[in-house]
């Protein structure tokens, strides 16, 4: 008698996508520097004409600065809505150094303090009705959002929660030591960045993956085609089945195994196309690369060394040592909705150096032909949205595409710690797609 790998990734079905038209992301604003302090005030267009330059969103300063009454570092950063944009920005501390936007642009924003001088803005490509969407909508649970534009691969909404106010700790004072020691103490771990740093098993989000190996490699001519597959698969040479859930999964087509999670079915073809033809597949779509937004992203990997059929077919139902970050996962789905070119995401528009020239960030990571236009195209019909929740509850992934009014596409991809099946994720990533709408 077979023993049955039960399911570890469920999908409850198929939530249709929202239709969304785009907001205005990175405009600019008029006026004002650094030294007027974070009230929105200050512009994108010009450099601050003292103290600490500026982090923009939506064309309004979110950062700013004021007198420190520390010679050695005269400027304390300040901001507005800081727990908002914390994962955009990172932190600069007088006391814990600095990350995020705040480091990697160290130089721009504080040419004026150097120098005596003017400092330069950062730009970004956040929409802020997005950006504050997702923030409220994830609220208190641990999680994370990603919003990206299909097209240009500018990203509209990168949100972390729990997150923290940078503010609270840019100092050198005793509630400044405080503010971190209690961030640094803290179980649920603020300071993570889990739209970028965090990399838990894709589950079912991978099953696109799975089926446009199988697609790109002619097992199939099309989504619509049976796969043949019984309801418990047995994986060759070995007495183990994987089960799907639903009985709707006994013979699915590929599109009727994406709507029902359908691991029988993936498992399968995982086996079939083979560890070559899907790791392949995976990583055109953006697996085992190196990835700056210019922050830099954890990698999301699939396995290089050998697998056994079981543990290939593992990799297919999304575990197996298969990671992925929100990043990577909101980057497959906008590949595939725009015709199977994979963008590189960018949170950066623009900078705005203190001479007042202005430099546009270099893409770093992989983009181009990812897969053909026709698996793109098929996958594209069968996959308005996918959600899944694993089996040990650790985690609810959402994942969809709305194309916007002005015919422009973008992608969403939500992860939550817990869940109940991808329906919360859902529900954050509609939100999100309404506020752009």
């Amino acid at each position: 008698m077979h023993s049955v790998i039960k399911k570890t990734l469920l999908v409850p079905g198929l939530v249709l996508a929202l239709a969304a038209s785009s907001a205005a992301c990175g405009g600019n604003g008029d006026g004002g520097g650094a030294a007027t302090g974070p009230d929105g005030t200050a512009a994108s267009r010009s450099p601050s004409s003292r103290g600490l330059g500026n982090i923009v969103v939506g064309g309004k300063a979110v950062t700013g600065s004021e007198l420190s009454g520390v010679d050695k570092v005269p400027y304390r950063r300040t901001s507005t809505d800081g727990a908002l944009y914390a994962p955009v920005t990172g932190y600069r501390s007088m006391m814990y150094g600095r990350n995020g936007l705040e480091a990697v642009y160290d130089d721009v924003l504080t040419a004026g303090v150097k120098s005596g001088g003017a400092s330069g803005n950062v730009v970004t490509t956040i929409d802020p009705k997005a950006q504050k969407a997702a923030f409220d909508a994830l609220g208190d649970r641990r999680g994370a959002a990603v919003a990206l534009d299909a097209r240009t691969g500018r990203l509209l909404a990168l949100v972390s929660t729990p997150s923290y106010d940078p503010a609270t700790f840019s100092g050198a004072t005793p509630d400044d030591a405080t503010a971190w020691k209690a961030l640094t103490a803290d179980e649920r771990d603020p300071l993570l960045n889990r739209a970028l740093r965090l990399a838990p098993g894709p589950g079912a989000t991978f099953h696109v993956v799975v089926a446009a190996a199988a697609l790109e490699h002619g097992l199939y001519a099309s989504v619509d085609d049976s796969t043949r597959t019984p309801l418990n698969y047995v994986v060759p040479g070995t007495d183990a089945a994987v089960a799907g859930d639903s009985p709707r999964c006994e013979n699915a087509s590929i599109r009727t195994a994406l709507r029902y999670s359908c691991d029988n079915v993936f498992a399968r073809l995982a086996v079939d196309a083979g560890q070559s033809a899907l790791r392949s597949t995976a990583e055109k779509l953006g697996y085992n690369q190196e990835l700056t937004i210019p922050l830099r992203a954890t990698e999301s990997t699939y396995p290089t060394k050998p697998l056994t059929a079981a543990q290939l077919a593992r990799t297919g139902t999304g575990g197996g040592g298969v990671v992925a970050t929100p990043l990577e996962t909101a980057r497959i789905t906008a590949a595939l909705a725009d015709g199977g070119r994979l963008v590189t995401p960018r949170l950066v528009e623009r900078v705005e150096k203190a001479d007042g020239s202005t430099q546009r960030p270099t893409d770093s990571g992989g983009s181009g032909r990812a897969v053909s236009r026709r698996t793109a195209e098929q996958l594209r019909s069968a996959l308005p949205a996918v959600a899944s929740r694993d089996g040990d509850r650790r985690g609810s992934w959402f994942t969809t595409y709305a194309r916007q009014g002005d015919g422009r596409l973008v992608s969403v991809a939500v992860h939550v710690s817990g869940g109940d099946g991808g329906q919360e994720a859902g529900r954050i990533a509609g939100k999100i797609l309404a506020a752009l709408a």
